[in-house]
């Protein structure tokens, strides 16, 4: 029992240091190409094979990197309170669960580009995307009014995407509560509950 016990344990273990290497990484590089599988497994002080065992593949590692950076923002979407949690008002929620995205990908923009750059598959296949999708489509399909809520949810899941919001805050230079005014005002639009739309 004791050696089935102890993999596991220097498993979770190289895991978590392979996960706050490649965090540092990201944090430090440029570009998020400029950082490889052998950096990471350098830095984590873990064999490549280790690295290649425990995720996969580069997308792979940058999926569990994005998973266990969103674990918070997750756990107050499915459980806490207001805004974010499920006992807001749709129209309240909404707005609110966006701006939870757009601040997480400001917080994380090089991790964020890399993963929705990552891969052969188009970025709405992505889990992570489809996972924002249903839960956004089913708090719009909750708005009295609201015809279409999957497109909605698209559109407003645009308006999020790294690649955009990488180019407002870098290329653009917009201030980040700038940008969170205006995803709050379209997202009024959108709802029906900006000045001049009810």
């Amino acid at each position: 029992m004791t050696t089935e016990r102890k993999p596991r344990k220097d498993a979770a273990r190289n895991r978590e240091a392979v996960l706050a290497a490649a965090d540092a990484l990201f944090a430090r590089e440029g570009s998020p190409d400029d950082v490889t599988m052998a950096d990471v497994a350098a830095a984590a002080g873990v064999g490549k094979a280790t690295l290649f065992r425990a995720f996969g593949d580069r997308p792979g590692l940058l999926r569990a990197l994005y998973e266990a950076r969103l674990a918070p923002v997750r756990e107050a979407i499915e459980s806490g309170p207001p805004p974010l949690g499920p006992a807001t008002p749709p129209r309240e929620r909404v707005p609110a669960l966006l701006d939870a995205v757009l601040c997480f990908k400001l917080d994380n923009r090089r991790l964020a580009v890399a993963l929705e750059e990552s891969g052969t598959n188009s970025p709405y296949q992505a889990a992570h995307y489809q996972r924002w999708h249903g839960l956004l489509r089913g708090v719009l399909e909750q708005v009295p009014g609201l015809p279409d809520g999957d497109f909605a949810a698209h559109a407003l899941l645009a308006a999020v995407r790294a690649d955009l919001v990488e180019h407002l805050a870098g290329r653009e230079r917009m201030p980040r509560e700038r940008m969170r005014e205006r995803l709050a005002e379209f997202t009024a639009r959108v709802l029906g509950t900006a000045p001049g739309t009810g």
